[in-house]
């Protein structure tokens, strides 16, 4: 790593090995230089700051809907990402976000927590009976993909088939991104896409206590087609691969400090801000404008670094400790404003 403190870059392989493995001694010394930075391997400014990225994702100057000249080899994709409710901003976001908010209140969430527990505990007694295994493959993964599969009324025996869709779609947002993975992206777009036409299909015919069939009876004037299978694609994506990887984190982080004590709410909460699952979201800039001393011209991108931001020792004393006593605990793990994770509850209950 190369901090340039004049220039205000910073030369960094966010695929390094080193800095994959542990990449917060990076932030602690990006941060305590040049908190707000160029990150040459991306190409634009990055923020370390608790209250940067805080404030950035509440500031309205700045979103997600921006648009971009698309090469043709790309155009299936972003025809399917500009309804995700991720890649919108008002007032297109804030109708789809009302119609699934419904669904995701947490005490709607709370009565999927027996089918949690019994599918976890159903995970560890096959631990028991085999002698080892591999958390992620067999714990971690299973997981989310059920709970999410059986929410939107996808039959379980596609699970496998979901996440390889997933994986390869999700891989677009990768450090290093080539042409082969941009193909592999969009071939899982095309195909998730017409298998999930086929389920709203079947929804609209047999209407069941599914998260699709709540939306259906919204009626298409509230969502059309088109915003029913891309949401339906973006809970599958989202909803199972940040999950995976805060478990993995998290069963990490409760071995090596040690924990004895019986894992509640604030061991969860904890988990999140000390080793989250999603380290750096971009945005864009909606109008010219100055933020942290920095002018951004329209739709420059931003990085927000919240893998820094919930380390950052002016909001959290000690912050390279595992303290799941600390409250509050107000980590960036979930996001802030208009565009915090829908999801949230789901994920706090797996």
């Amino acid at each position: 790593m190369h901090i340039d403190v004049a220039k205000r870059s910073v030369t960094l392989d966010p695929c390094g090995p080193d800095f994959y493995q542990n990449p917060y001694p990076a932030y602690h010394a990006i941060r305590a230089s040049v908190p707000v930075f160029k990150w040459e391997h991306y190409g634009h400014w990055c923020f370390t700051r608790y209250d940067d990225v805080n404030g950035l994702l509440r500031d309205r100057r700045f979103g997600r809907q921006v648009v971009h000249d698309t090469p043709e080899h790309l155009k299936p994709f972003y025809a399917f990402e500009q309804h995700s409710l991720l890649e919108l901003d008002p007032p297109l976001h804030t109708r789809l976000r009302g119609l699934l908010n419904r669904s995701f209140l947490a005490r709607q969430i709370e009565r999927l927590r027996p089918a949690i527990v019994n599918l976890s505990n159903s995970l560890i007694d096959r631990f028991e009976a085999e002698g080892e295994a591999e958390i992620i493959a067999d714990f971690a993964t299973p997981i989310p993909v059920t709970v999410i599969c059986d929410l939107l009324g996808v039959p379980c025996e596609m699970a496998q088939q979901v996440l390889a869709w997933s994986h390869d779609m999700v891989a677009m947002y990768q450090a290093r991104r080539d042409r082969a993975i941009e193909d592999a992206a969009v071939r899982a777009t095309v195909a998730f896409s017409e298998y999930m036409r086929g389920i709203v299909k079947q929804r609209r015919k047999e209407p069941r206590d599914y998260i699709l069939s709540e939306l259906i009876r919204a009626g298409d004037q509230k969502i059309s087609e088109e915003e029913l299978v891309t949401t339906a694609i973006l809970l599958l994506n989202a909803g199972h691969e940040a999950t995976v990887h805060a478990i993995g984190n998290g069963v990490k982080a409760l071995l090596e400090s040690g924990t004895k004590e019986t894992i509640g709410e604030a061991h969860v909460e904890e988990i999140l801000r000390y080793d989250a699952p999603l380290h750096l979201f971009t945005r864009y800039a909606l109008e010219d404008l100055e933020y942290a001393g920095i002018k951004f011209r329209k739709s420059e991108e931003v990085g927000l670094m919240l893998g820094a931001a919930n380390r950052d020792p002016a909001r959290f004393a000690d912050p390279d400790r595992f303290n799941p006593s600390r409250d509050p605990n107000p980590h960036m793990s979930f996001g802030a404003g208009i565009h915090f994770c829908i999801g949230a509850p789901l994920a706090r209950l797996e």
